[in-house]
């Protein structure tokens, strides 16, 4: 290979890599609003940021990313938990997280920060951020599920697997794996039925009002919901 023919790649490879990169900067731009949900962006929610900062949550944790890693990601924290847990975690987290290793302290928030602070979850709840962060992904493999389930003595099924997935470890537990902010569901099985349990899943304060647990029907599909509830009605007592 020439000298020439070496700066002539040099040059059409360097021309076409900034070709290209030109050409997604300016979709990327295009598509910013889209993106970050900026056409959302109340005044509501900026004063949610503003009780964000005001009380260091970000010491803690992290959205999109940012912040301290002692404790959970918040970034699809809306998702995942719903509102009245949210409400409920901020406003008495001695009790939600009673018997958590790490607590989270109360910091008096005034009834009118946490509906901003509930706005602003919702906001970034909404960014597209191409399905980030992985834990909380709809479209996360079930790498390491089945050996979670089987250290508990648990049978790996469709149901078992997505009801990891859908971090309802973090609330309840199951053959001594799991949270405690909720109750124990090894013995569901024998007070409620497949249907029942399916119920609650879909939409928890139809059956009672004071529930903090998401409806899950607002991001899973009716046969998800049906799998996890006939897994969970084979839970009655033993592992």
């Amino acid at each position: 290979m020439t000298t020439r023919t070496a700066q002539w790649i040099f040059a059409v490879g360097t021309l076409s890599s900034a070709i290209v990169l030109g050409v997604l900067t300016v979709d990327t731009n295009r598509q910013m609003a889209t993106l970050t949900n900026a056409d959302k962006l109340t005044d509501e929610v900026v004063a949610g940021k503003v009780v964000f900062q005001k009380y260091n949550c970000n010491d803690c944790h992290t959205i999109l990313g940012f912040g301290g890693y002692y404790a959970p990601d918040l970034t699809r924290v809306y998702r995942t938990k719903g509102e009245a847990y949210i409400r409920k975690a901020v406003t008495e987290p001695e009790k939600v997280f009673a018997t958590s290793f790490r607590h989270m302290p109360n910091q008096r928030v005034k009834p009118d920060e946490v509906d901003k602070l509930v706005a602003f979850f919702g906001w970034v709840n909404n960014i597209n951020n191409h399905d980030w962060p992985p834990q909380d992904s709809k479209q996360k493999g079930l790498t390491g599920t089945s050996r979670l389930l089987a250290s508990s003595g648990i049978s790996m099924s469709e149901g078992a697997a997505l009801f990891k997935e859908n971090n309802c470890f973090s609330c309840h537990s199951l053959g001594g794996t799991g949270g405690s902010s909720a109750l124990a569901l090894d013995n569901v099985g024998s007070k409620l039925s497949a249907e029942q349990i399916a119920k609650q899943i879909a939409d928890p304060r139809s059956v009672n009002q004071a529930a903090i647990m998401p409806a899950f029907m607002n991001f899973l599909s009716a046969p998800q919901i049906n799998s996890i509830a006939d897994f969970l009605s084979k839970q009655k007592g033993g592992k």
